[in-house]
Order: structure tokens, then C-alpha cells, then sequence
């Protein structure tokens, strides 16, 4: 869905606006449809800055895209500054809130993304079932949109991109919807457990709102994912930034925990 709407939006020589780092495939989705990326880096504590992202807005821009909980620092926007975001960025621009990790959020100031987009005409709110849902194999999302903007992001998405097996899948994930918002609660509880240990170790973690946290490494990077490695662990390295370590099992969360105290007394010592 989100290749659809830049391709619906943009052509070539148009402008996307995004926070930086943010979700992967934004560059590469931007640069198949023929536009430009106009990346605008995330604060110190992993956050999006949308005062400067509102300023990069120019005439050649045609979509901006908002990633909250982003991928892969985990922060959200809050609802105060995304009003005065949409305030400044113009109307004819498509804003797009990407909430692909909606269900793991607690933060009470996070927006209600289908109140903001029943006010904006120029907001889509996009969702999918890959995350919460475990669906990722199936790649079945979707888009809130109004039926103006809707009728041209159809225009631009495969025919028969989501499957019978897929709606299926997504029929028996609702009908288990409570078993899921037990496991999503669990894994919340997990995920503070995490990063409060992070913090007690001397990592500077920002305020994730997702099913992961992010490490800010820089050059040792590698190597932390090399050591988490070498006790089975799999986290995702950014070469250079940091690794995004999703929660998992307790057990996993434990171990990932003790690499990270070895870690840093390596590092201290």
C-alpha cells in the first residue's frame, strides 16, 4: 500500500519527505517511483524532528511520511506536535502516518490517527496485520483514506495482491483478537523490563513505543551484533548507528540483557 501511494502521488522529480533513520524501504519505494528523497534527521533521542521536517517541505513536494512507533528507534509522535505539524506542511501535500506498529503503543499522548485524519482531508493513516499480527508472510495492510485519494491509490495496486489464504488469515487473527491484545500485553511488559535494564547498564535508549529498542552504537555496531551472535541471539545491525533488538521470549530477553552488561564492561574496561 505504501508503494501505491507514492507511485499515485509522485513522478518523476517530485519530492518525499521523511525522518531519517526510519523505515528502509522508504528510499527504495521514493526512488522506484522516480522521486526524490528529502531525508531529515531524527533528534538525539531518536525522535521525529517535524518542526524541521515541516520546513523541508517545498513545492516539489507531494507526500511527506510520518513512521510512528518509526522503525527502527521505536519513538512516537505526540499528538500536540503533529497538529502543529499539520498546521504548517500545505494541504495539497499527502501526509502519510504509517502505524504498523499501533498495537504496541501505551504512550497517552500518541494521536488518535482516525480522528486526525476525519479533520485533515490530506491524511492517510496506513496499517497492516504484519507486526501484531504475525502476518508478515502475507503482506496484507491497509490505508484510511478519502475515497478521492483511495480511488487513485487503486489504481496503483496489483491486482490480486492479498490472497484467499491472506483474508482468511486475517478473519482467524480477528476471531482470536483477545488471545492476541494478551500476548501484545505481555510482550509490553516485556519490552520495559528491557529497556529499563538497558538504561540501569548505561545505554542511552530511546522511549520505544514498538516490539523492539534501539542502541545507539555508532562504530561498535558490528561488533555488538557479533557478541549477541555468538550466544544465538539475532538482532539487526545498522553499520555505523545501532541495532534495533526486538523483544522477545523472557529467556531471549534475559540473555540479550547479560550480552549487553558483558558489552559494556568490555567496553569500560
Amino acid at each position: 500500500m505504501l508503494s501505491a501511494i507514492v507511485n499515485a502521488a509522485c513522478e518523476a522529480g517530485d519530492e518525499v519527505v521523511y525522518a531519517w533513520r526510519s523505515f528502509e524501504a522508504y528510499p527504495i519505494m521514493v526512488a522506484l517511483s522516480g522521486a526524490r528523497s528529502v531525508q531529515v534527521p531524527v533528534t538525539e533521542d531518536g525522535r521525529h524532528d517535524l518542526q524541521q521536517m515541516a520546513d523541508a517541505v517545498t513545492r516539489d513536494t507531494r507526500v511527506v511520511l510520518v513512521c510512528s512507533p518509526n522503525n527502527p528507534t521505536g519513538t512516537a509522535v505526540h499528538a500536540d506536535e503533529w497538529e502543529r505539524f499539520l498546521g504548517a506542511v500545505p494541504r495539497d501535500v499527502l501526509v502519510v502516518l504509517d502505524e504498523a506498529y499501533l498495537e504496541f503503543v501505551r504512550d497517552a499522548d500518541s494521536p488518535d490517527a482516525i480522528e486526525v485524519y476525519r479533520r485533515h482531508p490530506n491524511v492517510v493513516v496506513l496499517r497492516t496485520f504484519s507486526k501484531a499480527y504475525g502476518l508478515a508472510g502475507l503482506r496484507v495492510g491497509y490505508a484510511v483514506a478519502r475515497p478521492e485519494i483511495a480511488v487513485s491509490l487503486r489504481s496503483c495496486v496489483i491486482p490480486f495482491a492479498v490472497s484467499d489464504m491472506a483474508i482468511q488469515a486475517v478473519v482467524a487473527s480477528y476471531a482470536a483478537q483477545d488471545e492476541l491484545l494478551e500476548r501484545v500485553e505481555a510482550l509490553v511488559g516485556e519490552r520495559t523490563r528491557v529497556q529499563d535494564g538497558l538504561r540501569e547498564l548505561g545505554y542511552a535508549v530511546p522511549q520505544t513505543q514498538a516490539n523492539f529498542v534501539w542502541l545507539q552504537l555508532g562504530a561498535k555496531t558490528e561488533e555488538f551484533a557479533e557478541a549477541a551472535d555468538a550466544v544465538g541471539l539475532s538482532v539487526r545491525p545498522f553499520a555505523g548507528e545501532g541495532v534495533r533488538v526486538s523483544v522477545e521470549a523472557p529467556e531471549a530477553n534475559t540473555r540479550l540483557l547479560e550480552v549487553a552488561e558483558r558489552f559494556r564492561e568490555r567496553l569500560s574496561g
